[in-house]
């Protein structure tokens, strides 16, 4: 249970009492806070702890809610504009009420329909949630605690010519180079990774896949595992394409002949004059 009720974060709170607009919540200092009838179940009963998220209403009032937006304060989502003022726009995070994006943190000029990655912030003087699509000042330069092959979450950002910006842990901006991509990925998009190198310039490169002998032991079972879908028999060879070994491995072809070979050793697959074969499940 928490101690005190924070904003943007899911709470966990007991509920104190009923009303007519729904539950009062508290927290240990005895704090309280609405869950308007809305998201009131009929499981729930004076007494019990519930996990709520707490945002602002239309009057900047603490309330809560069982619901759960796309991301929480201090961490990035990919929202939707779904209406622009004079004086910034609204973006929808997954929730009833829209999340305000102040002009002054817009990178360009915000338009209904468009589609970008938006850091949860806080105006530490109003007590507001705000969306930030200028988030240069959020971000971390402090990589020196990052270290090569470490696993991390990111959420794809843009793409650019020379390969996807990513945002790291909520904290760290960094790329993925096009020619180490070897699945489809996507804007918005979040997922594990790995930490390729840290830059003397403090810049990161991130990989999809992990460095070194975990990534040839996930190419090799990546192999097993579409022959093993596809009867035991793919017509591949070390001859085959870039194209090709990427759209059904997922692989560069690099990884991938270096995993054929081992599966070759060990005697796992055969390779025939018309493909590669099956013949031992066991790695």
């Amino acid at each position: 249970m928490n101690k005190n009720i924070e904003l943007g974060v899911v709470n966990t709170l007991r509920i104190d009492r009923d009303s007519d607009h729904g539950f009062y919540l508290v927290s240990e200092d005895e704090d309280d806070v609405l869950l308007p009838k809305a998201y009131v179940t009929d499981e729930m009963s004076i007494g019990d702890e519930v996990e709520v998220f707490i945002y602002n209403d239309s009057e900047d009032r603490y309330v809560a809610t069982t619901q759960r937006p796309r991301a929480m304060l201090g961490e990035f989502g990919y929202f939707e504009v779904v209406g622009v003022e004079s004086f910034g726009a609204f973006v929808d995070w997954g929730l009833q009420k829209d999340l305000f994006v102040p002009k002054k943190y817009q990178k360009i000029p915000l338009e209904v329909g468009m589609k970008f990655v938006f850091r949860v912030c806080i105006d530490e003087d109003s007590s507001r949630l705000f969306g930030a699509h200028k988030f240069k000042d959020f971000i971390s330069s402090d990589v020196e605690e990052l270290k090569e092959n470490q696993k991390v979450d990111i959420i794809i950002r843009e793409k650019t010519p020379l390969g996807f910006k990513v945002i790291v842990d909520n904290k760290y901006e960094a790329m993925i180079f096009h020619n180490e991509i070897f699945e489809d990925i996507w804007i918005g998009q979040k997922k594990q990774a790995y930490v390729k190198k840290v830059r003397d310039d403090k810049k990161l490169d991130i990989s999809l896949q992990p460095i070194g002998k975990a990534n040839e032991d996930i190419a090799t079972h990546r192999i097993q595992k579409v022959l093993t879908s596809n009867g035991g028999k793919l017509d591949f060879t070390y001859k085959s394409s870039p194209e090709d070994i990427k759209e059904t491995f997922g692989l560069s072809k690099k990884n991938y002949k270096k995993a054929l070979t081992e599966l070759l050793d060990k005697k796992i697959i055969k390779l025939e004059e018309d493909g590669i074969r099956l013949i031992n499940t066991d790695i």
